[in-house]
Order: C-alpha cells, then sequence, then structure tokens
C-alpha cells in the first residue's frame, strides 16, 4: 500500500512521512499541487492521497477535481485549516472521500487513511498477515488460529486483529481504540482500564498459539512470536 501526500508545511509533512513509516505505511510527499497532479494522472502507483487544500501551484480541490475528472476512485483524504460547512461541502462534492481540520491527532489521520485504504478500490486480496498459528484475512474482521475461528468477543477480535495487523510493532492505545472505533464508533467510549482487561484476557486465550501479546512500557502493546 502506497499513500500521496500532498502537504505545503513542511513541518507538518515531515511529521506525517516519519508517522506514516513507523506504522508501516509508504508514502511519497511533494509540497504542490502541480506535482500531485502529475503524479496521480500516472495511474495505478497509489492506493489513497491525502491532499491539503491550500496547495501552491495548484490547490487541493482542483487537483481532486481533475483526479475524478479522469474517472479516477482512489479514496482520497483533505486537509484544511478551514472548519466551516461551506468548505466541507466543498470538498465532498469535488469527490472527497474523507476530510479532517487541521490541527489534527496524527493517530487520527493514520486511522483515517487506514479506513479508506480497507474501502479502497484495489480489489486484489492481499496476503493474510500471519504469527505463529494466527492468521487474519482481508475479508474478515477476526483473526484464526490454524484457520478455525477463535472463540473471541468482538472487541476482543478487533484488538488482536490491529495487534496481528502491526505484528512486531508498537501499538499504542490510542491508536488500537481508533482503528476499533472505524468499524465501532462507541470503542472511542472505552477506557485504558477496559483495553488492559481485554488485553489480558487475550493473553490467556493465545497461550499454544506461538504467539504473545508484550507490554512496551509508556508506549503500548506489540504482538510478537512466543519465543522472541
Amino acid at each position: 500500500m502506497k499513500v500521496l501526500l500532498a502537504e505545503d508545511d513542511p513541518q507538518i509533512g515531515g511529521a506525517v512521512l516519519r508517522a506514516f513509516d513507523r506504522a508501516g505505511l509508504a508514502m511519497q510527499w511533494v509540497e504542490r499541487g502541480d506535482e500531485a497532479d502529475v503524479l496521480l494522472a500516472g495511474g495505478g502507483a497509489f492506493d489513497a492521497a491525502v491532499l491539503d487544500i491550500g496547495l501552491p501551484g495548484r490547490d487541493g480541490i482542483d487537483v481532486l477535481r481533475r483526479l475524478r475528472g479522469r474517472g479516477d476512485p482512489l479514496p482520497v483524504l483533505l486537509l484544511t485549516a478551514r472548519d466551516e460547512v461551506s468548505d466541507r461541502v466543498l470538498g465532498l462534492d469535488a469527490g472527497a472521500d474523507d476530510y479532517l481540520v487541521k490541527p489534527f491527532d496524527m493517530v487520527e489521520l493514520e486511522a483515517r487513511v487506514r479506513a479508506l485504504l480497507r474501502r479502497g478500490r484495489v480489489a486484489a486480496q492481499p496476503a493474510p498477515a500471519r504469527l505463529g498459528r494466527l492468521s487474519l484475512h482481508a475479508d474478515e474482521a477476526a483473526p484464526r488460529l490454524d484457520e478455525a475461528p477463535m472463540e473471541l468477543s468482538p472487541r476482543e477480535a478487533g484488538v488482536l486483529s490491529v495487534l496481528l495487523r502491526r505484528a512486531g510493532r508498537v501499538a499504542g492505545k490510542p491508536a488500537v481504540l481508533q482503528e476499533l472505533a472505524a468499524a465501532d464508533p462507541s470503542a472511542m467510549d472505552l477506557s485504558d482500564a477496559a483495553v488492559e482487561v481485554i488485553v489480558h484476557r487475550l493473553r490467556r486465550k493465545l497461550e499454544g498459539s506461538g504467539a504473545e501479546i508484550h507490554t512496551v512500557r509508556g508506549f503500548g502493546y506489540m504482538l510478537r512470536a512466543r519465543d522472541e
């Protein structure tokens, strides 16, 4: 999966690039709208785009309109410093799939882009995420153990799915909650203590699976092979 970022603020662009790199998402960053337009016109190179509205060379709305004018269904999230309803409507009418108002939380941006990628234009199913005896297929909400469904509550399945997709990388509690909320908005009401309870239950259910949930103090959780 590769994301195009068009953002002319070096501080914001650099921060987004670093955050997505840590999350394991490939990203190409340009600072001008005309550069973004040329790259998008090439077709097929990107799975989603994040466009700032106020770009030099060609503004984000114009880039988006030209993209849709070519019949390209690429998922697009607009970044805007303007929180007026009319501006949001303008972006959505131009063909945006989502928008985010500056300043924004990086965790929320990552979650929104992942949501766009999940419902994006790529029809081919990626290979299942795997660790030990666990697997997670792209079209399923819950992991499997030895290809058989696991006995998990919906939220246990959600947390384990987030950790399995990020296997070997740390997932903070806010990131876990954001990804859960993409499918179930009520999950945003969960407290840190509730997440800890879910993780405690999952640890028991993962015994013998070849995978374990490791607590990285001060950061979050990481699913890793048990023999590491």
